[in-house]
């Protein structure tokens, strides 16, 4: 353990406990015209808001409350300054309470939060040497895991064929194709529904991809990989993961010399590897058509295959004590028809789509994630400009698409902090609170409503400190943020502060969430998580 981590655990541990007596919030800011909320939980009837600059007080207002809430055993006091949209920095301050933490009102308030989250992407590549500074801190990995991969387990000993690059999954070294699936689709989507912002947005990254806006050039670092992931008989198969057998300890990427191997396919992750392969074929087509025509290749290899045996094909674990991301196939292979319709409009893919749809009763899913991706199916129909669709079919989804958003709005308002998934927990559960801002901002596209971009905005704050803990739960970024990540770099490497920009998994109960490196459980990073935290921030950016 590092010298000064017991000393770092002892002051959080105080100012923890003297942060929960004060003013919960978003410390990252608010937008000049968005909604403005605050948490107080103890008694307070009254706020002010303040200028850090010139100590007067700019706004002031009565709260509400007291509101009980059974999972977090409170009663507080809802703050409110909506109406107040004059850019500064400012803090808000309640007699008998204090003052809260700092913050800023500005349009581009979450810019550098949405930078940061994103660039995590690129401190996460495997397969190349990464640098950042932050902070006052230079974050380094050597080149790393260059012998990927052996093909051991898929009928080949002793063989070896390139499998490098990718994005490290989580706060291991391994890489897996379902879990890359849910990631590069909602980081797809970002791209799809804000576009405009995004290709603004300077990541400062190495120019992997010439020609390509940086946030498209992150994503192909990852769909490289991907593409290495298929075998090559030519079957259209798919690995289900490439790592090695057991994890490692807490040492960098670099240092992890154990040999790795493509493991053996399952439907799961071939249907993805579709979903993926598709996608990519449509974004990337306008900056590398010879790119996108080789994804769209391998997707209708993969898919063929598929349709030739609907059996699920699940992986098992075997030799392998590393992720299993083991889950039916029934959604994956939903996906991989709704995408490589909406990219091609061919029809055998519609029909194929829409008879899956069908047995899925169009059901769209408030808490979802690597485990089940069929609202991205329903998500990429509903949105298509595409002629052929059934239109009872395309009714039924957006219908229950606004339901659903309607329900997360209605979840959102009754919680305390903001947090539409309500009283679930468990492990990840924050990174399916960001993810539901795809939910709010694909209804939001269809049927344009206010309630689902303030909704989407109370799952920010309530991720930036509106929260029991009055803590950012992401490294680096708001107030008194996770210093432990269970992040193998973070734990390894000679700085203090861990690698920035990353959401970590939160508790399994409204009050049990541990800032522990050793609690997987509660504080692992993993891209799937980020990619929902990067789109809940993207729809916010502004340049």
């Amino acid at each position: 353990m590092k010298k000064p981590v017991l000393l770092l655990l002892f002051l959080l541990s105080i100012v923890s406990s003297l942060f929960a007596q004060n003013i919960h919030l978003n410390s990252l800011g608010f937008l000049t015209n968005g909604p403005k909320s605050a948490v107080v939980p103890q008694s307070c009837t009254s706020f002010k808001v303040v200028s850090l600059a010139t100590g007067d007080v700019v706004f002031e207002g009565k709260t509400t409350g007291p509101n009980y809430q059974k999972d977090v055993d409170q009663e507080v006091w809802k703050v409110d300054f909506s109406d107040f949209q004059k850019p500064g920095d400012y803090y808000l301050e309640a007699p008998g309470i204090g003052r809260s933490d700092e913050f800023k009102i500005a349009n581009d308030a979450f810019n550098f939060a949405a930078v940061t989250s994103m660039r995590a992407f690129y401190l996460w590549r495997c397969g190349m040497a990464v640098d950042g500074e932050f902070a006052g801190n230079h974050y380094h990995q050597d080149v790393c895991h260059l012998d990927d991969a052996y093909e051991d387990y898929i009928g080949k000993k002793g063989s070896k064929r390139d499998g490098t690059g990718g994005w490290h999954d989580a706060g291991d070294h391994g890489k897996y194709v379902v879990n890359a699936g849910v990631s590069l689709g909602v980081l797809f989507y970002a791209w799809e529904h804000f576009q405009p912002q995004l290709e603004k947005m300077d990541l400062d990254i190495p120019e992997t991809a010439p020609g390509f806006p940086e946030f498209l050039q992150e994503l192909k670092w990852e769909t490289d990989w991907i593409l290495k992931m298929q075998y090559p008989d030519g079957s259209g198969r798919v690995s289900h993961k490439l790592t090695r057998k057991n994890f490692s300890g807490f040492i960098m990427a670099s240092d992890d010399d154990a040999k790795r191997y493509f493991t053996e396919w399952s439907s799961a992750a071939t249907a993805d590897f579709v979903g993926i392969m598709a996608m990519a074929a449509r974004y990337f087509k306008p900056y590398d058509a010879a790119y996108a025509k080789k994804c769209l290749d391998a997707a209708w290899v993969s898919y063929r295959f598929l349709q030739e045996n609907p059996e699920a094909k699940r992986f098992v674990q075997g030799d392998f004590k590393t992720g299993g991301y083991q889950t039916r196939d029934s959604d994956d292979r939903l996906w991989a028809a709704a995408e490589l319709w909406a990219t091609t409009g061919d029809e055998s893919c519609l029909r194929d789509f829409e008879k899956r749809a069908a047995e899925f009763d169009y059901k769209i899913e408030e808490n979802w994630d690597w485990q089940n991706v069929s609202n991205l199916a329903m998500y990429t129909y509903a949105l298509s400009s595409r002629k052929g669709k059934n239109p009872e079919a395309e009714a039924a989804i957006k219908k229950n698409i606004i339901a659903n958003a309607d329900a997360l709005v209605e979840k959102g308002e009754a919680d305390v902090y903001s947090r539409a998934l309500g009283g679930r927990y468990y492990w990840g559960c924050n990174g399916t609170v960001a993810r539901q801002t795809v939910n709010l901002q694909v209804a939001n596209l269809i049927q344009p409503n206010p309630k689902y971009k303030k909704a989407a905005i109370g799952i920010v704050d309530h991720i930036f400190g509106k929260n029991y803990y009055n803590r950012s739960y992401v490294t680096g970024l708001g107030i008194n943020p996770p210093m432990f990540p269970h992040d193998r770099r973070s734990g390894a490497d000679s700085i203090d502060a861990p690698w920035p920009g990353y959401l970590v998994g939160g508790g399994h109960s409204a009050t049990d969430w541990v800032d522990k490196q050793e609690s997987y459980s509660h504080n692992e990073i993993a891209i799937n998580w980020q990619a929902a935290l990067v789109y809940a921030l993207a729809g916010f950016v502004s340049y």
